[in-house]
């Protein structure tokens, strides 16, 4: 039982990071419609960035942190300013066919840089705030996941909820064409998506990077897990994000406990596909109905 109880910690506390990534990942989707395929280097960017600030730079680790996350959220901006705006307007499998591409560029300046090797980031997390409840040991790096994703679910469903800039974006989620008629700065709104997916992706990329190392090649794998978790949430859901995550971080801890560590990468895209078989619109999608 006390197994059991380790691995569900340890995959709820994963299971938030895919499920914040993936909500950056839906976003972009729910506004534009576009599949970021770059998702997965934007995760790595941020991670290796925050390796050389603390690692060449020698700054502290909350400000390397803060200057990361800045950093990612002005790539965003960066990126659909200069490769998704002039696109506007093309045909959709245009603009997915440029992620691809920022994909295999950005992985490359990671490969220039860095190289395919696995770096560490040095220990910085304090033994304090590991949490031992009963026979349950909770390590720093978990406990960390678990303050860290409870602060970003916090801090956007106030953004969402309470800012005019997040109801532009809720509004052009829902409508595009009605919230460019009621005067939203639709562009704005595509470019602040962008932005807050990159931050997230680069926070994700961080955590992941402590509890594993960093490897741009695992990183890009580890985001393309957010196909996964959107599919099985739902793609136009940013909750389902959330709890897609959760469902796939615990399936892959378990698996790894339970059956064998090397089959825990595939669970994933064992619950895509059965997804798609089963429930195509996902947990918490829109059913999508057209009339011929």
């Amino acid at each position: 039982m006390d197994f059991f109880l380790q691995l569900l910690v340890n995959g709820v506390c994963v299971g938030l990071l895919y499920g914040i990534s993936a909500m950056g990942f839906v976003m972009i989707f729910k506004s534009s419609s576009v599949l970021n395929f770059a998702h997965g280097e934007l995760l790595a960017l941020g991670a290796f960035f925050f390796l050389a600030l603390i690692s060449w730079a020698k700054l502290p680790i909350l400000i390397a942190f803060v200057l990361t996350l800045v950093g990612s959220f002005i790539l965003g901006f960066l990126i659909e300013k200069f490769f998704l705006r002039p696109l506007i307007g093309e045909k959709l499998i245009f603009v997915i066919m440029l992620t691809v591409g920022l994909a295999a560029m950005f992985k490359g300046f990671i490969l220039l840089i860095w190289g395919g090797n696995l770096h560490t980031y040095p220990e910085f997390l304090s033994e304090s705030i590991a949490l031992k409840l009963g026979s349950i040991y909770i390590a720093p790096v978990y406990t960390a996941t678990l303050i860290i994703s409870i602060i970003f679910l916090v801090l956007f469903g106030l953004f969402f909820k309470k800012s005019a800039q997040g109801i532009y974006m809720r509004s052009v989620a829902d409508n595009q064409k009605a919230a460019l008629s009621l005067g939203v700065h639709v562009r704005r709104v595509f470019a602040l998506s962008w932005a807050i997916a990159a931050l997230v992706a680069s926070m994700s990329g961080i955590v992941l990077g402590i509890i594993n190392g960093v490897n741009v090649h695992d990183l890009s794998s580890i985001g393309l897990k957010v196909f996964p978790v959107v599919i099985l949430g739902g793609l136009d859901s940013i909750g389902g994000a959330i709890v897609g995550g959760i469902i796939i971080g615990l399936l892959e801890t378990f698996t790894g406990g339970y059956l064998s560590p090397s089959l825990r990468d595939v669970v994933p895209y064992i619950v895509l596909v059965l997804i798609l078989l089963v429930k195509p619109y996902g947990l918490f999608g829109l059913v999508e109905i057209e009339r011929v």
